[in-house]
């Protein structure tokens, strides 16, 4: 004998069923966790980026360092140069996943207070990020 699941219909909301994975961007720009904050602030100001998504040594996803998280660093020249990302004060995890909900996810982002978001794999590695601006714009049923 099979069991058929029949399921109701549900009101058509902005958003409603969207995932991460509707919403992520690509990230081109990423940097070891052993580079230093001068070789981090050289890619941020070469490519006039805002961000770098960080990996460890076996390529899985560290975090996300930004300008504001270097300047503590970059007004001292001595530390530019032997400071590794890693001993920044950067984003870490928990990160977002591709399956997660694009409205938890907002949520996520809002009280993290968010701008960028990394999504990862199952093991960790980096598939792209999550734009809050995207995220709010998905979710108001506008186009992106």
């Amino acid at each position: 004998m099979s069991t058929v699941t029949i399921h109701s219909p549900q009101s058509v909301r902005p958003g409603h069923g969207l995932t991460v994975a509707d919403a992520m961007d690509p990230c081109d720009y990423q940097i070891a966790d052993d580079s230093t904050v001068d070789q981090a602030d050289d890619i941020l100001r070469g490519a006039h980026l805002d961000y770098l998504l960080v990996r460890d040594h076996d390529g899985r996803c560290e975090g996300l360092v930004t300008r504001t998280g270097l300047h503590p660093f970059l007004n001292r020249s001595w530390y530019t140069g032997r400071t590794a990302i890693s001993a920044t004060t950067h984003q870490r995890g928990p990160f977002a996943w591709p399956t997660m909900g694009l409205a938890l996810a907002a949520i996520a982002m809002r009280v993290k207070r968010l701008a960028v978001w990394p999504v990862v794999d199952e093991d960790g590695y980096i598939l792209g990020v999550l734009m809050a601006d995207r995220v709010t714009s998905l979710l108001a049923g506008k186009a992106a």
